[in-house]
């Protein structure tokens, strides 16, 4: 299958309609797809790939192999292994700025990291736009509707998933949607891995040339368009020739932020986004429907959990 590519040169010249015809289907129909003349710097995209890399090799690829999962494939009947085969760390960014020290970035990383992320937000800020004027909404609908009293969320898990000799017995990231809006992906221009359920089955998705943009929309985008624009199940698999990189920005709800549909009630309605969290947290890797259908049980404009 063709994975759709949005090129968003075309929004400033004759193509306009056409461009925007191919973001609803992209949306409607596969839930991910590529962007191409995104505005983001690709020395600087060519830059946080490197540094993110050197993380990896001088702070975390040892201490990975050395993980009781990774010594538990050496014997020859080792048995299939139920988690995810990946080494990685999240990075808050808004509404403020928060990561774990334990991870030791580098001075170098953390810049190059804020500079792309500031990069990054006004794409995803783009991206919103378009697609709420695909489904009839206000330019700026999604973004008060994830901003609650502090704007939207928005954090990174960089990831590595490392080169295994026996990928048969183990999966780089389970299959399962993502909670939130929009996730925009700087990935491995080289190693594979990622895959999409399209139509009952599952599309590889290349590594990123040219520095391109992966997008795919989560659950809350799905809620916010009635339905119309889905989260799509994602995988990752293990590779036996090489380690494959993921750097994936959520544009996501503020947790305070009381999600619902824009038009009539399909879906659960003014449920707290922390709430469907915690939700999410024990059934990630299980079918999304059981977990709207716990939110229109509990839903009542109120946040259960403490801000």
């Amino acid at each position: 299958m063709e994975i759709p590519v949005i090129d968003l040169e075309g929004l400033s010249d004759n193509l306009k309609s056409e461009t925007m015809e191919l973001l609803h289907q992209a949306c409607e129909s596969w839930g991910f797809f590529q962007v191409t003349n995104h505005g983001i710097n690709v020395e600087l995209m060519d830059k946080v790939k490197k540094l993110v890399n050197l993380h990896y090799e001088e702070c975390m690829k040892r201490r990975f192999y050395e993980s009781e999962m990774a010594k538990g494939l050496e014997s020859r009947d080792a048995p299939a292994v139920d988690s995810d085969w990946e080494s990685s760390y999240f990075i808050w960014h808004r509404p403020k700025a928060k990561f774990d020290e334990s991870i030791n970035l580098s001075d170098e990383l953390r810049k190059v990291m804020d500079e792309y992320i500031n990069q990054i937000i006004k794409l995803a800020e783009k991206l919103s736009e378009l697609i709420c004027e695909n489904l009839s909404l206000e330019k700026d609908y999604m973004k008060k509707a994830f901003s609650a009293t502090a704007g939207p969320s928005v954090g990174t898990k960089v990831a590595k998933y490392p080169q295994c000799d026996r990928p048969e017995l183990v999966t780089g990231l389970r299959a399962h949607t993502d909670a939130g809006g929009i996730i925009l992906l700087l990935q491995d221009d080289q190693v594979p891995g990622l895959e999409f359920l399209k139509d009952g089955k599952w599309v590889e998705i290349p590594p990123s040339k040219n520095n391109t943009i992966f997008v795919n929309t989560g659950d809350q985008i799905e809620v916010l368009s009635n339905g119309k624009y889905k989260s799509t199940l994602h995988r990752v698999l293990a590779d036996k020739n090489g380690s494959r990189l993921s750097i994936a920005t959520f544009y996501n709800p503020a947790p305070d932020a009381l999600i619902s549909p824009a038009s009539e009630l399909l879906y659960p309605n003014q449920f707290c986004f922390q709430d469907y969290l915690k939700v999410y947290s024990t059934t990630k890797f299980s079918e999304k429907g059981p977990r709207f259908e716990t939110m229109k049980k509990m839903t009542s404009g109120q946040c259960s959990l403490p801000a």
